[in-house]
């Protein structure tokens, strides 16, 4: 994950768009881009393009790890505590 994380924010940082990356302009980017995955489910329960479906996934993808980066938090730590909690509100029955 570590080698991901590295390659999205060296990207990022190499074209100056730290600036831009504010916690607010990225979940209005990973909203966005979920919209635009969505289209492709608008009119059909599969997918119509899956190469947008995965172009659209990976962009929801790379905002969403900019800001776990951005915002100082272990993106490991993060899934880990929700699938508690989850596990928690909804029990194997």
């Amino acid at each position: 994950m570590k080698k991901i994380v590295d390659t999205i924010i060296k990207f990022r940082d190499e074209r100056n768009w730290e600036k831009h990356d504010t916690p607010s302009n990225l979940a209005k980017s990973i909203i966005i881009e979920a919209a635009e995955l969505l289209e492709n489910y608008q009119w059909s329960d599969e997918a119509v393009d899956l190469e947008n479906v995965k172009e659209e996934l990976a962009d929801i993808l790379i905002y969403s790890i900019a800001m776990v980066y951005d915002l100082g938090l272990d993106i490991e730590d993060i899934i880990f505590e929700k699938l508690k909690k989850n596990a928690l509100k909804y029990p194997i029955k």
